[in-house]
């Protein structure tokens, strides 16, 4: 999961990038990267690291310029090489950058038609250079020295008809403008706004909400599925449906864990989202669990406070913070190796003893992964003295990986992936174990739109909505995604940053 953002203003945008940036740090902290386009050249800073790590007062003075795109990433195949940091370049034609949210299915395939029919180098392993050099050439074969609009909004329907998969996407064209797209059944997240300045109207397009209205952007509306962007060096915004037949299937784990609750995505409050998953979370503890004694609710910061709070008010039960989060550590869920992950835990979370002394708690976390972190806690609550701990997942047993753009892991480290419920709640060590029902998440985020045909619900029912995902594919994302494989990828060499140093 990648945070994107571009800025096509009047006056310098270097700033409001970083800040747009820090806004999405929770989508990546993996690293970070911002490319801006000043007089027809390049200026570009990206490196490993924090947002605030990597962009010093030095780089900053030297991303000049009033239109340029930034990312933060957290690698989706466990390489954690800076020569994969985004935005990705490729010079022909015009000067292309881009920076991508989400994850190619086909980019192997993808990787061996460029080479072969388009002639293209790709110089690492990312889908987003891929998607880079399909746009790039879709863009080429134009043949046209000044690209106009219809040939751009025609190659990105090219990227539409050549990849499949899940992208959200910004892009620049160097003297030209910014372009933003979105894949044909709308997995990724988009969404762009403007705001009026005494030289005139500028626009941001960025992966939520909160990133537009957090640097002085008003929201005009989400990208629909296969609907295309682009802003045009004069300041001129365009719109177009790029895509022949898009189906309307946002994820869903973006509203269980992946947004932040002041988002509004695909016209849903992801915080309103969260509130009716503890509201229909509370029904199922009454209808399956009617004798549980509950003395308080404690949720595992931070996604799921929204959640247990509500969960606490339906069940009439007293909500109390337990856990003291420790907040320079990254999420354990995006942390590169179960040993990192388990060793993060303990550093990351310090229980209050007093709320959990003698008490019968309810534990309440927005989903179970492979389990490590609620293990972990589980017992830390009975260390701290808990009477007995129970265990309610806001989401249901995730028990198929993700192949969209989130790094879920092998089936087999995945703890519901061929267990009962009964025996998730024993290997995790709870007294008892409460799943939300998928019909139930479901509503609870449908309720905020109604339009949205379907979503994606794949690492819970096993059904990829682009409808490309079979068993062989996932043989080989399980052999890529394992922790043993992500511990053998090698560090790539580093890219020359044309900001000309460090």
């Amino acid at each position: 999961m990648c945070g994107i953002v571009a800025i096509a203003g009047k006056a310098p945008v270097n700033q409001a990038l970083y800040d747009a940036l820090t806004v999405l740090q929770h989508r990546g902290q993996d690293a970070a990267g911002i490319v801006t386009s000043d007089d027809h050249r390049l200026f570009l800073r990206k490196d490993n690291g924090m947002v605030r790590d990597v962009f010093h007062t030095r780089h900053m003075l030297r991303l000049a310029g009033h239109y340029g795109i930034g990312h933060v990433r957290y690698p989706t195949a466990g390489s954690s090489s800076s020569a994969e940091a985004q935005p990705f370049y490729v010079n022909s034609p015009y000067g292309i950058t881009l920076a991508h949210n989400g994850n190619l299915t086909n980019s192997e395939a993808l990787a061996k038609d460029i080479y072969r029919s388009d002639l293209r180098h790709v110089n690492t392993d990312s889908d987003s250079e891929v998607l880079l050099n399909v746009f790039a050439h879709e863009l080429q074969i134009r043949g046209k020295i000044v690209p106009s609009i219809d040939d751009i909004f025609a190659a990105v329907s090219g990227v539409h008809t050549r990849c499949k998969g899940a992208y959200a996407v910004v892009a620049m064209i160097t003297g030209y403008g910014i372009v933003g797209f979105r894949d044909p059944f709308g997995i990724r997240p988009i969404i762009f706004g403007e705001r009026d300045t005494p030289a005139g109207k500028e626009y941001i397009i960025a992966s939520e909400s909160v990133a537009i209205t957090s640097v002085g952007f008003r929201i005009v509306r989400d990208l629909l599925p296969g609907e295309a962007i682009f802003i045009d060096n004069e300041g001129n915004m365009h719109t177009r449906q790029c895509a022949d037949k898009p189906v309307f299937s946002p994820c869903i784990f973006e509203h269980v864990y992946f947004a932040r609750p002041d988002s509004i995505i695909d016209n849903i409050s992801v915080y309103k989202a969260r509130l009716r998953m503890g509201e229909t979370l509370a029904n199922t503890i009454r209808e399956l669990h009617p004798d549980l004694e509950i003395d308080v609710v404690i949720p595992i910061p931070d996604t799921s406070r929204t959640s247990a709070l509500e969960l606490a008010n339906q069940l009439n039960v007293k909500y109390r913070e337990g856990f003291m989060k420790n907040r320079y550590i990254g999420r354990t869920f995006i942390m590169p190796g179960q040993g990192q992950r388990k060793k993060s835990v303990r550093q990351k979370l310090n229980p209050i003893e007093l709320e959990f002394m003698g008490k019968n708690v309810l534990l309440v976390d927005d989903s179970i992964v492979r389990g490590t972190t609620c293990r972990e806690i589980i017992q830390m609550a009975r260390d701290a003295g808990a009477k007995n701990v129970y265990f309610a997942s806001a989401a249901p047993a995730v028990k198929f990986p993700n192949v969209y753009g989130i790094d879920m892991p092998a089936r087999n480290e995945l703890i519901a992936y061929g267990r009962s419920e009964q025996e998730v709640c024993e290997l995790i060590g709870a007294d008892a174990l409460i799943y939300q029902k998928l019909d139930d998440l479901i509503a609870a985020a449908r309720e905020g739109n109604p339009d949205i045909e379907r979503f994606d619900c794949s690492v819970f029912d096993g059904d990829y909505v682009t409808g490309d995902i079979n068993e062989s594919y996932l043989a080989a994302l399980e052999v890529s995604r394992s922790d043993g494989a992500k511990r053998k990828v090698p560090q790539g060499p580093n890219l020359v940053d044309l900001s000309n140093g460090e």
